[in-house]
């Protein structure tokens, strides 16, 4: 999909994947994204005077449902990723951009398409019986096409094809049929087919694409989102890739909003609206965003729409541990499936959709309707979620002797395996802390259980701090530091790693215990994609330069780890101390990745 604008480089789960930053190109490729001014954008904002109570009762829904399948079908299916013999280097449904195909090969492939076997209520089966609440299908992508039949603008695949079927039409009515919520994404800007249409990095074929952006957007992209809001009536609308646009485009985008007071918009619309729900892709935020709705977007394997050559899927284990994750943080799950040109969702995707539905039938209740966990850390391998006076914590590896819970005010109850019911044993061991029964069956990938307490939660954590190693040394790894700064993640499963740090002011700090004092060698486990290396930075000890300080060497790949180990020593007394990574330089994207940081007694 590549839709959040645009490209930086991070690593999660196995893959490459990008991150957010502020820059759509219009026709060429030095147009910068310049947000209107706050009280314009207020003024164009359809929500902008909507009271608490009105937006929770529209947010509602989606606040409960947790979970949603992303649908990415379009034009890009029929070439299956190879165009002329050439694969694309990239995900599926860039290939026309990423090849410089031009508009109007590109456009021939319409009489291709002719999905014969797509059956709208199979998919929301598919859907539903993974456990899922919602579904946002891309209504129109980047290359113009429409899975509609728009009135608009003939370029669609009811008018287009030999298909002369309305696929959006048929999912909103299976989705109604079957009790799930139906959204649209809608490419508002960047359109590589329409004269006028945004393209980042500029036009390849400027006889077809070169135009006005506000002509584009009053007889192409606001037309059609008011057909797909008034005819086909999503409860989501899911816009994309932000251009700077006039006051006018704007209104003209969001005109039809009044039609549904209901509609959950996300923030990609850009220009200074800030839309309902924030829109991380590809990776699982660090904290979430507190006080925020948001959603992750994520594939199952490295491409959004169909390449019949990908596939690097990711396991069944870590898709559910991403939503029992996002789920501990207050925020959605919109995992993608990119069907082929068939009209068949691959069987790989549906495999792993069943296997993700049998573990929420029997756990579901850990996830929908939960709010986000009172805990900062937990002292095991799992998370925390949170509904009334209940917390269920998903264990993904449960301790030999049974599971201590710290920092608990609230009396428990009771406990109880939600797969199984049954019951657990909790034992008060002092002030806040209780020992929970380990279950004599678990579950592989994660056992939830639930604690009935007293009344809700009230937690107050133990100040946490690295405790040293048998040989005296510290291992600080990047899911047990505290990260500063507006960019900088926390990604990957077990063995994490900190990505997205591109910003220089960013720092990664751990609080350890030293009980005899010692001098202690440094080593960094880092990578970098080839032409990111050469950042520079300072080890600092509680908040001053130690005199140790290192730099980032070439690795394959952002995934590609090497242990460094740096010149010099520290010297650490007895008690607790901030071991600090302060960036001096970053000459490319991002300073690192960082999987851990190693202190060895001398």
């Amino acid at each position: 999909m590549r839709c959040s604008p645009w490209l930086l480089p991070a690593f999660v789960g196995g893959s490459l994947i990008v991150a957010q930053v502020n820059a759509v190109p219009v026709g060429q490729s030095d147009t910068k994204n310049r947000k209107a001014p706050n009280e314009q954008a207020k003024s164009l904002d359809p929500n902008a005077n909507e009271t608490k109570a009105h937006r929770d009762a529209r947010m509602k829904w989606w606040r409960e449902a947790r979970f949603g399948m992303f649908i990415h079908w379009g034009l890009y299916a029929v070439p299956e990723g190879t165009w002329n013999g050439a694969r694309t280097p990239s995900i599926g449904e860039w290939i026309m951009h990423d090849l410089k195909i031009p508009v109007a090969d590109y456009a021939a492939l319409t009489h291709q398409f002719d999905p014969v076997q797509f059956n709208a209520n199979k998919w929301v089966s598919i859907a539903k019986a993974a456990g899922m609440k919602y579904i946002v299908m891309t209504a129109k992508h980047h290359e113009g096409f429409a899975m509609f039949h728009s009135l608009t603008d003939p370029f669609n695949i009811y008018d287009a094809t030999p298909f002369k079927r309305d696929p959006i039409m048929e999912m909103s009515e299976a989705c109604k049929k079957q009790g799930l919520k139906f959204g649209v994404y809608y490419s508002q800007a960047q359109d590589w087919h329409h004269a006028g249409g945004a393209a980042y990095g500029g036009h390849w074929d400027p006889a077809a694409q070169d135009g006005d952006l506000h002509e584009y957007v009053k007889k192409v992209a606001a037309p059609q989102v008011k057909e797909l809001l008034t005819r086909y009536k999503p409860a989501v609308l899911w816009w994309d890739t932000s251009v700077e646009m006039s006051p006018e485009d704007i209104r003209e985008l969001t005109e039809a909003f009044g039609a549904d007071p209901g509609l959950i918009a996300n923030n990609r619309l850009g220009n200074g609206i800030p839309g309902d729900t924030e829109t991380p892709e590809q990776y699982v935020p660090a904290t979430g965003y507190p006080g925020k709705d948001w959603e992750t977007c994520m594939t199952m394997n490295d491409t959004w729409g169909y390449k019949s050559f990908d596939t690097n899927f990711k396991s069944t284990e870590l898709l559910l541990h991403n939503l029992i994750d996002i789920a501990s943080k207050g925020g959605n799950y919109l995992l993608n499936v990119g069907p082929e040109p068939t009209g068949i969702i691959p069987a790989p995707e549906v495999q792993r959709l069943a296997s993700m539905g049998e573990w929420l039938t029997k756990n579901g209740e850990s996830i929908y309707g939960s709010s986000a966990s009172p805990y900062k850390r937990l002292l095991f391998d799992g998370r925390c979620t949170v509904k009334e006076n209940k917390l269920f914590l998903n264990v993904f590896t449960w301790p030999t002797s049974g599971l201590v819970l710290s920092g608990l005010k609230t009396q428990v109850k009771g406990a109880r395996v939600l797969a199984t019911g049954r019951k657990l044993k909790v034992k008060r061991v002092s002030e806040g802390t209780w020992s929970i029964e380990k279950p004599a069956k678990l579950d592989p990938i994660s056992t939830a259980v639930e604690l009935v307490l007293a009344g809700r939660p009230v937690v107050v954590e133990p100040d946490f701090a690295v405790d040293a190693q048998p040989n005296g040394g510290f291992r600080l790894n990047a899911q047990d530091a505290k990260l500063n700064g507006a960019t900088i993640q926390l990604q990957g499963g077990r063995d994490a790693n900190i990505g997205y740090w591109t910003d220089a002011s960013d720092t990664v700090e751990w609080k350890i215990r030293v009980k005899k004092a010692a001098d202690f060698g440094v080593s960094v486990e880092a990578s970098c994609q080839p032409g990111s290396e050469g950042s520079s930075y300072d080890i600092d000890i509680d908040g001053s330069p130690s005199g140790v300080s290192g730099g980032v060497p070439k690795t394959a790949s952002w995934r590609d780890f090497k242990s460094v180990v740096l010149p010099g020593t520290i010297k650490l007394t007895p008690g607790t101390h901030v071991i600090k990574i302060v960036p001096k330089s970053k000459p490319a994207l991002a300073v690192m990745n960082l999987r851990r940081l190693i202190l060895t007694p001398g």
